[in-house]
Formats: structure tokens, C-alpha cells, sequence
């Protein structure tokens, strides 16, 4: 192995490793099996399998003890150069089919690497001995489809972890407990705010306290707008095939769309806002003088995901986009670039969320002209610097109509989210023959940004439920402020502060069951309610509350109004405490 190779690579390496031994490990217990592939992915590794056994949880141990026994050995892992038409012999030896179709699409040279008994083609590198991992963890089982063709064989993924020493491997061991503790599907469930249900897979259903939540966001996010300058917009869900054409939504997305024949025509659901808004643009002339124009949009899209990829309200096949559409003279692409990623900055903590920023370049499919994109990519590039933005390079990994600019979010355990998105867009305004009349009376091309903030509304909300685990702030909690009778008597008088309280757009409620006191708030705190109001006698003859906080506890007795004061002042602060 080359001493020189980078830290980073060299965990790569080590990962890379660990799936052939984790392959290695199931041929030895299950000699039966076709093992396909085994690549790297973000902290650890993953094989799939073909086999009539059904692993279990179970058989995750019995893998690990045997990938202890194989790294004990100390194999040398051993590259070999062969002809392809001698790895097709030895992989039709070993009845390996998986191996042979990929052997097809190589070159007439490929290389092997070989520990012990075990033999797989790949072009490596690896460690030079089994020996070398140490701290790895097998992690789930999962299905998925060969060569991710859901027309192919279903076979078994096994997914690992691994790291270089022990304390990295438990660390990341806590924050895998941590993040399953904040599952926004169970905290969901536990909140009653929405649920996936089987007569709609990959639709959501959102009850009486997710639409709180939800309109809160969405009544920010108008307010926002509004102060930033922008004009709200609504696009019909279901567009005629010719748009999409027109759009390269066709090609690019078809697999992807939901399509219905209306008067013998074909119409698809929209995966995405940005035609419609582009129809918009184009009803009238417009000046020089109107641009920007800045064209928001609550939008509803649809996209047909794989039922395996669906994952609550992280992976949806039905989602709200927060897009906006900026159209502007290129003259002025600078400046609105800046513009967008100071209101993200601003969202963003507004949320109390840190974030990084990615610059995704030209990918294959892209459309439009080459210089467009050198341009496009320019631009971003300088915007980013004016704002003294550090940023990665994301090579081929731009929306196929311009480059983009993400932004990733960090939340409370330190996992990363990808959230909004800027795009620079010189192709569509092309493909749509959109124009504005310029100072010469001349007709001119305008230049198009996308962009998002939340990105999709529903992921979004995931991400704040896991974030704060189910603990939202006063300003997004459901319910703000729960009452607690200690008994019957005092039932009239808890009617009276809620009143008071509701009066004044406070999200509250008074629990009058007849129940313990301790079990009410108990109960209250497992809702995550910001704050309980407790009332008796003492409270009713002074007219207070017993205030108590849901992470603070016990906070004494305020007048009524004095506690008002307080929460409302912590809502019109959208505090994050």
C-alpha cells in the first residue's frame, strides 16, 4: 500500500477492505451465496448478497465473530493482473454470476485482489493484510435491486461501519444511539403530527399539530418573502407532456413522473415548479424596469421514488417546494446571488442551524451551451467569495439545466443535511424564449435563478423534529402552553387563563382529566409542551400560575399577564432556548 496515501483515503481504504472481509465472512458461513458489489460509502461500507437465506439481526453477529477470526489471520491481500477471459473462467468456476456480467463491460485486463481463499474482481486499492481493520460494526440489512434496476433481482444489502481507531468507532456508535432516539418517524407518532399510511405510500398525512407546525413555517416563510421583496405565485399541479418536452424535464425526469390521459392527451404531475413559473413570466412584455422579478412559490410536486428508497418524510413521493424564480438582466445576477444567500444565512439562523456551503458544477446531462455554463459557474463562484464563503467543489453534480449552489445544514448531533439550493439557469429562459424589452427598446434574454431555503417543506420538518428531538421552540411548539388543574374546583379558573391566553394568539390548552397531577405533567413533558401552568387555590385567589418550564422545571408563581408578556416575548423573538 502506497505510505503516502491521505488520512482521509486511507480510512477509504481500510472500508473498502472491510467489505471484502465482511464478503469473505458470508462465503465462509454461507458458501452458497452470490456477492455482487462492496463499495466505500460515507463513514463505513456495504455488500450485497444473493442467497436464499434471509439474514437476520442474528447473523449480523455471526459475521462480525467471523470477520474477527479472518482479520486474526493476518491474510496478505495480494493484487493480481488477469485477462478478462481469465476471470471469466475463475468466476465461472466459482459460479460467481454477479461477477461475470460485470466482467463483460471491462477491459481486456482487469485486476483481482486475493486474501486467503476468497478472490474478487476490483480495481482496489486495500490494505496489504486482513489485519489492518480493527474497529468496524455491522450495522442493518436492507434490499436493493441490481444495478439498482427495480427490473432486476431484489438482493441483500449488509451495511458496516469503520474508523481508523476505537474512539472514532464509538463516537460515532453514540450519535447513530443519539439519532435513533430523535427517529422523526417514532417522535411523529409520539406527537401525533403526521403519519404514512398504507393505503398511500410515500404520501403523508398531516394531522392537527404537524399542520401547526407546518403553517407556522409557511407563514414565516410568506413574511420573509414579502419584507425580501417577492411576489407569491401558484402553479397548476398537472402541466400537458409538450411543457415538459419543452422544459427537459422529459428526458431527464421521465422515470421519475406521474402521467394521466385527459381528452386523449398526456398530462404529468409536476415534479418541479419552475416550468410553471417560467408560463408565468411569459404571459406579458416585461421592461427592463420590472426586474427582478421574484417569483415565490408553496408548490406542490410529485416524484415516483422506488418504495424501498421511501423513508418517512425524508424520502416522499409527494412534497411541498419552497422554489423561488428570480428573473433577472445579467447585469444584475450579482447582486441577487448575494441577496439569496444572505436570506438563507438568515433562515438558517433563524433556525439555529450552522451550515456548509458545496458548488456542484456541469453534469452529463446537462443542457445549454458551454459557455453558458462557464459563465454560470463564474458567477457563483464570485458570489460566494464577495460573501467570504468557504465552499468544496461538487464536480458533475449540478441540476441539468445550471450549476447550483447547496447549502448543508448541521444539526444538533452533528449530521449534515442538504437543504437549500441556489441554481443559476441561462438555458431555460432559452428553451422558453422568455424576454424583456430592454433600455434600446431591444428584445433581451433574461437570466433565471432557482432557489429553495427549506428545500422540501416535509423533509424540512423531519430535520427540525430530530434537531430538537420533538423539544420545538415556544414560537413553532404545537401547543405553547398546557394548564393544569389540581383538581375540579379549579377548572373554571383554568378556563379563565385560557381564555385570556388564547385571546392572545397563545397556543394553549387545559388538561381536565381527572388524573394525578405528577401523571398530567409527566405527560405534558413527553408532548415537549414548552411550558405548564399549574393552578389551585393559591393561584386562584391571587389571580397567578405556577409556571414550570419543560427543561428548567419549576419557575414560581407570575401574574397572569406577567407571564404573558414573558412567552410572548419569547415567540416575537423566535428564540431557540
Amino acid at each position: 500500500m502506497d505510505e503516502n496515501i491521505g488520512i482521509v483515503n486511507q480510512e477509504e481504504v481500510m472500508r473498502h477492505t472491510a467489505a471484502h472481509i465482511m464478503a469473505q465472512a458470508v462465503l465462509r458461513l454461507w458458501p452458497e451465496t452470490k456477492i455482487a458489489i462492496g463499495p466505500v460509502i460515507k463513514n463505513g461500507f456495504y455488500y450485497d448478497f444473493d442467497l436464499e437465506h434471509r439474514f437476520t439481526p442474528e447473523d449480523l453477529e455471526k459475521i462480525e465473530a467471523e470477520m474477527e477470526k479472518i482479520i486474526a489471520e493476518d491474510l496478505p491481500i495480494v493484487r493480481e493482473e488477469l485477462r478478462n477471459d481469465e476471470a471469466v473462467e475463475m468466476f465461472a468456476a466459482q459460479n460467481q454470476d454477479y461477477k461475470l456480467e460485470l466482467l463483460e463491460g471491462l477491459d481486456e485486463n482487469v485486476s483481482v485482489y486475493r486474501q486467503g481463499e476468497f478472490v474478487d474482481l476490483c480495481r482496489g486499492p486495500h490494505m496489504d493484510s486482513t489485519s489492518k481493520v480493527k474497529h468496524f460494526k455491522l450495522q442493518s440489512i436492507a434490499g436493493a435491486y441490481w444495478r439498482g434496476d427495480s427490473k432486476r433481482k431484489m438482493l441483500q444489502r449488509i451495511y458496516g461501519v469503520a474508523f481508523l481507531n476505537r474512539k472514532d468507532l464509538k463516537a460515532h456508535l453514540r450519535m447513530l444511539e443519539e439519532a435513533a432516539k430523535r427517529d422523526h418517524r417514532i417522535l411523529g407518532r409520539q406527537l401525533d403530527l403526521f403519519s404514512l399510511q398504507d393505503e398511500g405510500p410515500g404520501f403523508p398525512f398531516f394531522h392537527p399539530k404537524g399542520m401547526v407546525l407546518r403553517n407556522i413555517l409557511e407563514d414565516y416563510w410568506r413574511e420573509e418573502h414579502r419584507k425580501h421583496g417577492y411576489v407569491e405565485i401558484k402553479t397548476p399541479i398537472m402541466l400537458h407532456e409538450d411543457l415538459w418536452h419543452r422544459s427537459g424535464h422529459w428526458e431527464n425526469y421521465k422515470d421519475n413522473m406521474y402521467f394521466s390521459t385527459i381528452d386523449e392527451q398526456t398530462f404529468a404531475i409536476k415534479p418541479m415548479n419552475c416550468p410553471g413559473a417560467m408560463l408565468v413570466y411569459k404571459r406579458k412584455l416585461h421592461s427592463y424596469r420590472d426586474l427582478p422579478i421574484r417569483m415565490a412559490e408553496m408548490g406542490l410536486v410529485h416524484r415516483h421514488e422506488l418504495s424501498g428508497t421511501l423513508h418517512g418524510l425524508m424520502r416522499v413521493r409527494a412534497f411541498t417546494q419552497d422554489d423561488a424564480h428570480i428573473f433577472m438582466r445579467p447585469s444584475q445576477i450579482q447582486e441577487e446571488l448575494e441577496r439569496v444567500i444572505d436570506f438563507v444565512d438568515q433562515v438558517y439562523k433563524t433556525f439555529g442551524f450552522n451550515y456548509h456551503v458545496e458548488l456542484s458544477t456541469k453534469p452529463e446531462n446537462a443542457i445549454g451551451e458551454d459557455h453558458m455554463w462557464e459563465t454560470a459557474i463564474d458567477a457563483l463562484k464570485k458570489a460566494l467569495e464577495a460573501k467570504e464563503l468557504d465552499y468544496v467543489v461538487n464536480e458533475g453534480d449540478g441540476a441539468f439545466y445550471g450549476p447550483k449552489i447547496d447549502f448543508h445544514l448541521e444539526d444538533s448531533i452533528g449530521r449534515t443535511w442538504q437543504c437549500a439550493t441556489i441554481q443559476l439557469d441561462f438555458a431555460m429562459p432559452e428553451r422558453f424564449d422568455l424576454t424583456y424589452i430592454d433600455e434600446d427598446n431591444e428584445r433581451k434574454r433574461p437570466v433565471m435563478i432557482h432557489r429553495v431555503l427549506y428545500g422540501a417543506l416535509e423533509r424540512f420538518i423531519a430535520i427540525l423534529v430530530e434537531h430538537t428531538a420533538g423539544a420545538f421552540p415556544s414560537w413553532l411548539a404545537p401547543v405553547q402552553v398546557q394548564i393544569i388543574p389540581v383538581g375540579d374546583d379549579f377548572l373554571e379558573y383554568a378556563a379563565e387563563v385560557e381564555k385570556t391566553l388564547f385571546n392572545a394568539g397563545i397556543r394553549v390548552e387545559v388538561d381536565r382529566r381527572n388524573e394525578k397531577l405528577g401523571k398530567k405533567i409527566r405527560e405534558a413533558q413527553l408532548q415537549q409542551i414548552p411550558y405548564m401552568l399549574i393552578v389551585g387555590q393559591k393561584e386562584q385567589e391571587a389571580g397567578e400560575v405556577s409556571v414550570r418550564h419543560r427543561r428548567k422545571g419549576d419557575l414560581g408563581s407570575l401574574n397572569v399577564q406577567e407571564f404573558l408578556s414573558r412567552i410572548q416575548e419569547e415567540i416575537d423573538d423566535k428564540r431557540n432556548d
